[in-house]
């Protein structure tokens, strides 16, 4: 473990490996830490990492795929050196164990998927197989950069210079390999020379936003406003927001988007004003096996992260609590879903098929490999 900060704007690295395929480990920055601590945290075994996903010391889809991948590396590494020496029941096993940790996440499933396949038709030797597996996994981590500065390009051209764009939670460098993706639009924006004004949701109960979204444009030089997030229609109503912009967990065929909960207020509420809703995801984030939003599983947290947040009380003992991590905006609230491909608008069924369809998609909807928890 180490609490060095980094030492620029640039060098996040949200989460990585450390040596080889056959004795090196999975390297994170603990967000549960910040912003008042910045530490990285070596992952040496799967139970290490799982924990890490399940409690959101990495978090957002796409960094989640990329750990994932990583872990999967990890699972052949237990085989490499331990007693059985049976390398691709290694590799169902830590796709089976981690594909636990977030039910709601595609892009989990989507890379787990990946290293399975890979694992399963690569015929190399126990040997070889954890450095070929380490090798896809930087894969998945470099083309997740290559798309976040993608989305930004594609998505700098819908805010106008001026503008006031709101957010929620954390859809930055920490939620992904690098760069974001719906902060990536904002980042390549500032970066080509627009003056924009950001309004981050706190986002409760866990304040991604607070926590998380600001320090990310405070370290980039992006000027930035916090908000409770039921302040959210006050000042979309005094005409200080022109633009909402967020991430996504997973997005089904018809564009209906799962992401952190309170995303779907914010639509609803933007419409009302008519200000545009805009997605920013990679086409990994799209489950094409389901028609709809009402198939997405929902993930239920420790009701103690609305009782306690932070580990201090602030309910009575004993009240219920209903804590889903996630909501579904309807595609028809949503203005355009901006991609590594390009812009989708409208958002629906026919459209989104048509942009994921230019060349080569990173992958296809999860299968069966690595089932999705309900």
């Amino acid at each position: 473990m180490t609490t060095e900060g980094p030492s620029g704007p640039h060098d996040l690295e949200t989460v990585g490996w450390v040596g080889d395929g056959a004795t090196g480990f999975v390297r994170l920055i603990d967000q549960t830490l910040l912003p008042g601590e910045f530490t990285r945290i070596a992952c040496r075994d799967l139970p290490v990492l799982h924990e890490a996903i399940r409690s959101l010391r990495v978090r957002g889809a796409p960094a989640i795929g990329v750990a994932a991948a990583y872990g999967v590396v990890l699972g052949a590494q237990r085989a490499l050196h331990g007693p059985e020496r049976d390398m691709l029941r290694a590799v169902r096993e830590a796709c089976a164990y981690l594909a636990t940790s977030r039910p709601t996440a595609v892009n989990l499933f989507w890379a787990l998927d990946r290293m399975q396949r890979l694992a399963l038709a690569e015929g190399a030797s126990q040997q070889e197989l954890p450095a070929r597996l380490l090798e896809e996994a930087h894969a998945i981590a470099a083309e997740d950069r290559e798309m976040c500065r993608a989305i930004g390009r594609h998505g700098a051209n819908l805010l106008a210079d001026g503008s006031g764009v709101l957010t929620h939670c954390n859809a930055g460098g920490l939620a992904t390999a690098d760069y974001g993706t719906a902060l990536a639009v904002v980042f390549s924006a500032h970066e080509q020379g627009k003056a924009l004004h950001v309004f981050a949701d706190e986002t409760r109960p866990l304040l991604q936003g607070a926590r998380l979204t600001t320090w990310e444009l405070l370290r980039r030089g992006v000027p930035v406003t916090l908000i409770c997030d039921n302040m959210a229609a006050q000042v979309m109503r005094e005409g200080r927001v022109q633009a909402v912009i967020v991430g996504a967990d997973r997005i089904a065929t018809n564009g209906d988007t799962a992401n952190k909960i309170g995303t779907y207020g914010l639509a609803v509420l933007a419409k009302a004003h008519e200000i545009p809703f805009y997605v920013a995801a990679p086409s990994s984030t799209f489950d094409l096996s389901i028609p709809d939003g009402s198939h997405i599983p929902i993930e239920q947290r420790d009701p103690r992260e609305v009782t306690h947040p932070f580990g201090k009380a602030t309910a009575p003992h004993g009240v219920g609590v209903y804590n889903p991590a996630f909501d579904v905006t309807p595609a028809d609230l949503i203005t355009a879903i901006v991609t590594e491909k390009g812009v989708i608008q409208p958002v629906k069924a026919v459209t989104i098929s048509a942009l994921l369809d230019q060349g080569e998609t990173r992958g296809p909807a999860p299968s069966s490999h690595c089932h999705h928890p309900a």
